[in-house]
């Protein structure tokens, strides 16, 4: 063998035992770059500021426009109820009657006093013109002319007087039928046939108006002083008087479907709770709404005129407490970026601080990547994740 050929050899030996080396690496590589996972999908929102109104939540009781407690005018014995509890009345309808005998007999009696005065009356006028003609004749003194006319004024007096305690006693009459004060629902019979009731005393019953009905609730005077600065200070527009809408949210979690409107705000703060009282008016044709329902009562009390507002899964909170979201940048790399959020208004966050026009925000798919990672950003729509919930629902019903 040449010695010139000896390190050929050697190299030879050398590659072909580095071979197998260098070909498990490029394996290795290969694994590697196809272990890595492609970028995760996640749906974000874009921040598109726009006016929206601002509504505030506040607890609220349901009170009837009207009430009126029914009571006897007359005193006596009650005869006939002529009511259904719970049933609908009109102002004028018959409720309870009282035993009338007694009041038609001082009707009678009232008339004859009345005829007897009005005879007495005309007795006097005779005498009077009797009179007269003698004194002017001579006949009779000036004395006896002024007691002529004097008798005559008495007596026609006396018919006023029997006339007045005529209509007194048909009106009594007329008070022992017991009428609905007003229109409404009247509630429990309170008295019942063969009782004895004592004028303008006893309660018979009471009488509510149902439709229209009030909602009155309570707002504390921080929140409103909160919004009149904000008015002032131009972040808020004020809405024009008499367009507020007004909702209701019953304790059902139920939407009651007719807006009110707001008729007042108290111009004063309780002492003990430091709310302020407001009213508003809504329609209750079905009755659905009575007397003494707890609500949560959504009104309307200013605009945003560029409100930021994100879906209110998109807010987490941290362990501190705070509010914070995951926001896509432009190299689609995902950071977290602490907010300000305020109040929650049909299922969006007002976001006060902290995002800006065109940021885009993550909504859903947290669980695909941690803050720093590159995802692949998909739009989401509300009406795209309603669908999902269908489907998974039909799949679970199936």
């Amino acid at each position: 063998m040449s010695p010139s050929r000896v390190p050929s050899a050697g190299i030879l030996v050398l590659l072909a035992a580095l071979t197998p080396i260098l070909s498990g690496c490029n394996q290795s590589n290969s694994a590697t770059a196809a272990a890595e996972p492609p970028e995760p999908e996640v749906s974000v929102v874009t921040v598109t500021p726009q006016a929206r109104a601002i509504v505030s939540e506040l607890p609220g009781r349901i009170a009837p426009t009207r009430v009126a407690e029914v009571r006897p005018r007359v005193s006596g014995i009650v005869v006939e109820r002529a009511f259904h509890q719970g049933s609908e009345v009109k102002a004028g309808d018959p409720l309870y009657r009282i035993d009338a005998k007694p009041f038609e007999i001082e009707v009678q009696s009232s008339a004859a006093a009345l005829a007897k005065a009005e005879a007495t009356l005309r007795q006097a006028e005779q005498q009077a013109r009797r009179i007269a003609y003698l004194a002017r004749e001579r006949a009779a003194s000036e004395a006896d002319n002024d007691r002529a006319v004097a008798a005559q004024e008495q007596a026609r007096a006396d018919v006023e007087g029997a006339k007045a305690a005529l209509a007194r006693a048909r009106l009594n009459l007329d008070y022992t039928t017991v009428r609905a004060p007003i229109d409404g629902v009247v509630g429990a019979a309170l008295v019942s046939e063969g009782a004895l009731v004592i004028q303008d005393q006893t309660n018979l019953a009471t009488v509510q108006q149902l439709d229209p009905i009030y909602a009155d609730f309570t707002q504390s005077v921080t929140q409103l002083g909160q919004l009149r600065r904000a008015f002032d200070a131009g972040d808020l527009e004020r809405i024009a008087p008499g367009a507020a809408k007004v909702r209701l949210a019953l304790d059902d979690d139920r939407h009651y479907p007719a807006d009110g409107k707001l008729l007042f705000s108290d111009a004063r703060v309780d002492i003990n709770t430091g709310q302020v009282t407001l009213r508003g008016e809504f329609p209750n044709p079905g009755r659905e709404l009575l007397p003494g329902m707890y609500v949560r009562v959504r009104i309307e009390q200013g605009i945003d005129s560029d409100a930021i507002a994100v879906p209110q899964q998109a807010i987490q909170h941290n362990g501190g407490g705070g509010s914070e979201v995951f926001v896509v940048k432009d190299d689609n790399r995902v950071v977290v970026q602490p907010v300000r959020a305020g109040s929650v208004q049909d299922g969006q966050w007002f976001v006060t601080d902290g995002l800006k026009a065109g940021d885009r925000v993550v909504v859903e798919g947290f669980q695909k990547f941690a803050a720093g990672d590159r995802v692949k950003p998909q739009a989401w729509t509300e009406a795209a994740e309603a669908d999902a919930l269908h489907q998974h629902a039909t799949r679970i019903v199936r």
